[in-house]
């Protein structure tokens, strides 16, 4: 008898036994904890931390007890900014020997996460990292390793998959509404950010600031990529920022992709920091259809920016207008995932939010500049728990 598996059932398989270790590990610590909030300390004072620092101070569940930012005074400023009483440390190792947390949330320069993850892990501490999880595949899937090891959880940015627009969306596509799924589409792109060089440095660049947002909702939306063929560029060969003026840029500012996730599927995303965009950095108010999903009865355009979304279109009919699903993102906040998945380990339950998820994403990042280098298309080998709604 044949003892092969196809791959759905394999990705099933992997999903119930990696759901069900996290959730065992879940409930041992809710039990532990039932009656104390989650002890959070925040590395990286920056500009992403005036979002964070308020989202988890809005949770009944958290306390931030320690800031922390190798620019000392930022660590200070945000701890009289948000009125936080917390203990503030000028590096990571003052941190961890100060006082007592529970999870770190990283918001760093992209280039420190692997590092500081990987200390954070090693002192047994649970990790919500911004994006990217690490800096390469290899690294980020070391990293979750160690966390299993030591019974930790370490999750990944972004929490895209939250959304009621991305719920609304999931369901229709596994109810069968769009009837066969044929392609799909992804774009986020603005003129760049202006207030660090870490965007255009080695390490960083527009995949892993801003294409990571559509990778994760489009993978979310139909099932890990096997493969991926991409092309990245350098528009802009200098950038004017303001912590070091003008200086050279090593990442990619350009980046197409895309993406085989089986069955005749093809996704493509698009990202960069050279796209006009008068809603800017924030998009407020953005109408652009960001996510599009294309099958032979029906297809779907999501309002907005997957993490900042507006609503859905539903287009299933040849004689009657599209109609407007899930308008209200309710409480889905970009800056929500840290909170999300603190609020998990408190309650004992599984988020949506999966570390396998990330790190397939990091996976493709890495995937994409591979094939852009070579000109072939790059094997996929990672996969996470899906479907996720």
């Amino acid at each position: 008898m044949s003892t092969s598996i196809s791959r759905k059932e394999f990705l099933q398989r992997s999903a119930m036994a990696g759901a069900a270790a996290m959730l065992s590990s879940l409930e041992s610590l809710a039990v532990q904890r039932a009656d104390k909030k989650l002890r959070v300390a925040l590395i990286g004072c920056g500009s992403v931390s005036n979002r964070y620092i308020p989202n988890l101070q809005g949770s009944s569940m958290i306390d931030i007890v320690a800031l922390c930012d190798i620019k000392y005074e930022r660590a200070l400023e945000q701890k009289k900014k948000y009125n936080v009483r917390a203990e503030t440390y000028p590096h990571i190792e003052a941190m961890l020997k100060g006082v007592p947390f529970d999870m770190m949330v990283t918001t760093t320069d992209m280039q420190m996460h692997g590092e500081l993850n990987k200390k954070a892990l090693s002192a047994g501490k649970h990790v919500w990292s911004e994006k990217p999880m690490a800096n390469t595949y290899a690294e980020g899937k070391a990293l979750l390793e160690l966390a299993r090891s030591r019974k930790l959880h370490f999750w990944g940015a972004p929490a895209v998959v939250m959304s009621p627009q991305f719920a609304f969306m999931s369901r229709s596509i596994q109810e069968g509404k769009l009837g066969r799924i044929a392609s799909a589409h992804g774009q986020y792109g603005h003129t760049g950010p202006t207030w660090s060089a870490f965007f255009y440095e080695k390490g960083g660049g527009s995949m892993p600031d801003l294409g990571v947002y559509n990778m994760a909702t489009l993978t979310g939306l139909l099932g890990p990529a096997r493969s991926v063929m991409a092309m990245t560029s350098i528009v802009n060969p200098e950038r004017t920022v303001d912590d070091k003026g003008t200086i050279k840029v090593e990442a990619e500012d350009n980046a197409h992709l895309l993406l085989d996730h089986g069955k005749g599927i093809i996704s493509h995303v698009m990202c960069g920091f050279n796209y006009f965009d008068p809603h800017g950095h924030e998009a407020k108010g953005q109408q652009l259809h960001s996510i599009q999903i294309y099958g032979d009865k029906a297809n779907m355009r999501m309002i907005g920016y997957d993490w900042e979304t507006y609503g859905v279109w539903l287009d299933d009919s040849w004689d009657k207008p599209a109609t407007l699903h899930e308008p209200d993102p309710g409480d889905f906040q970009w800056q929500m995932g840290a909170t999300v998945v603190g609020e998990s380990i408190i309650k004992g339950i599984e988020p949506r939010i999966n570390a396998e998820h990330a790190l397939h994403v990091l996976e493709i990042i890495e995937g994409a500049r591979t094939s852009s280098a070579t000109g072939k298309k790059v094997e996929l080998g990672s996969t996470f728990p899906w479907p996720m709604v």
